[in-house]
Formats: C-alpha cells, structure tokens, sequence
C-alpha cells in the first residue's frame, strides 16, 4: 500500500463523509459508526488501539488517515471562580485560547472560531490582532475534546458558547458543522438547547441561522442604541446598521421561537448614560429577547473605561423600571485575562513574535 503524506483527518468528517470515505477503502458503513465511537467517545486516536477493526483496515487508516489533537501548551487557573484558560496550539504554529467557567451546576466551554477577527470591535483586543485564518471544524472540536479530557469523565461538559476568538458566522459552514457533530449521539450527543453562538450582526448569517433546524440559542453583540454610537465601537454596523439585524434576530426568534440574548457592554461616557437605557428600551420593545448587561472588561491600548458601580446600577435601574430584567453579568476569569474581551495569545508573525488579545 503506497503511503498518502496528505492523510485525511477523521475528525471533522460527518457521518455521511465517513461513510463514503470508508467505502471507498472497501469497507462496510458501519465501520464509519465504529470509528466516530473511538474518536468521540473514547477519544482514541491511535488506529491499532481501535481493537474492533480488522488489522487490515486499521493498517489502511494507519497509512491514509489520522486523528488530530490540539495540543495543550498551558492553562491558567482563575484564584477567584476557578475558571480556566487554556492555550492550544493549531497544526501551523498558531495559537488560540478557550476559557472553562463554572456556576452552580453548569460547566461551560468557550471555544473560538478564527484565529484573529476581522471585525475590529473597538472594545475587544481581538480586532487589534486582525484576521489571519479561519479554524477548521476539527480545531474547534479539538478545543472541546481537549478540554474533556483535562477534565476527566466525571465532569462533562455542559454548555458551549461560541465567544472566544473571532466571528463564528464569518466562519459559518466550520462552525455549523462542529455544532452538528457535538450535538450527534453518535458522538459527542450535546443538547443542542445549550450550545449559544455569540454574533457581531451579520445579518444574512443571522437569516441563514433561522434555517438550520437547530435548537440553539442566538447571543447578539448589540452595544450601542443609535448607528453613529454603534458603528464608532463596531465598523461592522456601516454595514449591517442596527435596523437590518434587529430585522434578522427577530426573523431568527420568530422562526426558531427561543428569544435573543442582547449582549450590551457598558463602557464609561459612550453608552452607559440614562439616554442609552431609554433608547435600548424602545429597541426591545418589538424583539422577543433578554438582556445582558456587561460591565467593560479592561485591556491594553484601550482609552475605554468601566463606569462606575453608580451608573451600572441607574443604567439597570432604567431597564427594571421598563419591565426588562436586566442582569449585571460580571465576566469570569479577568484576574487570569480570560473574561469577555479580555483573551491573550502569542501568535508569529513576518518571523516576529506578537502579543494579541481577544
């Protein structure tokens, strides 16, 4: 048998991919079934270790195939919810950071989608490093199984949010699909309920998302009240302005009928006046949605600030007053770098070694 240096990586093949694959070696179908079982299930990747295969077909998948797994340079232990940060890093060299929180019974994965982002959010550090590549579905599966397995078995994994590093509707089809294979009980079996993608607003992504037939939830980086206050914070809104992906959300709402999470970052002296509740106020009042309300998280090379503890409380106080339940929500892990905003790797770039956060 002639050895292929371009092996394909299992991991990331749907079932239907796998099928195909395995066919075309001469195989049955249901070895497609057998081998997601070792990958996802038991997290084996060496073929000789998949001790229900013949040795035939496990010598083929030794020469043809392989199973990738990210590996984890490091993690970082937050003293003060125990969150933790984990830096992976990719095939070429790259790096990318996930971040495991907890609260109460809930144990949840944050896992990005790009290395970098294009969209340039002027309170998230991951605009200052650009946009350099998209994840594939296997390294965004990698994040999650690595994860697990620091874990151990007697924690799983409860929830994902795709609100790490980068836009995952810029990176749409990957991402979808890594949804698709951690929620398939041949896999991985995540409820599809808890897995939430976090957007910036791309509008006809948000429509296309209506149409998957998943039951996830929907999170949309809102920000701002008016499209001059918006597209200041977010380039992205000269594109998409705030009425074109309210327009899309509540399409995604009425379609899917789960509500919108409305993600507002309350930055000192931009949004956070009484005005700016007022206005979010009549901006909800047509969207089936909730409310977070997210104090700014610090970082380097930024001239923005978090507000005082008295504006954060009149700001909510607005909203409560307007039968909005508005909950503060503190992000985990900022004495590590790991809150919203705040995620940090090394990345090389023109032979040079870079610091960037996301």
């Amino acid at each position: 048998m002639q050895l292929n240096t371009n092996r394909i990586n299992l991991k990331g093949l749907n079932r239907i991919e796998l099928e195909s694959w395995v066919r075309f070696w001469g195989e049955p179908k249901y070895r497609a079934k057998q081998l997601m079982s070792w990958i996802y299930q038991k997290g084996i990747s060496d073929f000789e270790s998949m001790t229900n295969l013949p040795k035939s077909f496990r010598q083929m998948l030794s020469s043809q195939a392989s199973i990738s797994q990210t590996e984890i340079v490091t993690n970082s232990v937050s003293a003060d919810d125990k969150s933790i940060k984990f830096l992976f890093r990719l095939s070429d060299g790259k790096q990318v950071e996930s971040v495991l929180m907890f609260d109460q019974q809930r144990v949840t994965a944050c896992l990005s989608s790009q290395f970098g982002c294009a969209m340039g959010c002027q309170f998230c550090a991951t605009g200052k490093m650009g946009f350099f590549r998209n994840l594939t579905t296997a390294e965004i599966l990698d994040q999650f199984m690595g994860i697990q397995k620091e874990l151990g078995r007697e924690k799983p994994i409860t929830n994902v949010v795709f609100m790490g590093m980068g836009e995952p509707f810029a990176n749409y089809k990957p991402t979808m699909k890594a949804i698709r294979l951690l929620c398939n009980q041949e896999t991985i079996g995540m409820a599809e309920r808890r897995i939430t993608v976090s957007t910036v607003g791309l509008a006809p992504q948000i429509r296309r998302f209506a149409d998957e037939g998943l039951k996830c939830k929907l999170a949309l980086s809102l920000n701002a009240t008016t499209n001059a206050d918006r597209s200041q914070l977010m380039p992205i809104n000269s594109r998409f302005p705030i009425d074109e992906i309210l327009s899309a959300t509540k399409h995604w709402a009425q379609k899917t009928g789960e509500l919108v999470t409305l993600e507002y970052v309350l930055i000192r002296g931009i949004n956070d006046r009484i005005k700016d509740a007022e206005r979010l106020c009549q901006l909800m009042a047509n969207l089936p949605c909730k409310l977070n309300i997210i104090p700014f998280n610090e970082i380097a090379d930024s001239n923005f600030q978090r507000p005082e503890a008295n504006a954060i409380e009149n700001f909510q106080q607005i909203m409560t007053q307007n039968h909005y339940v508005a909950p503060i929500r503190f992000s985990k892990g900022s004495d590590i770098t790991a809150a919203c905003g705040q995620l940090r790797t090394i990345y090389h770039q023109a032979g040079k070694t870079m610091t960037g956060t996301t």
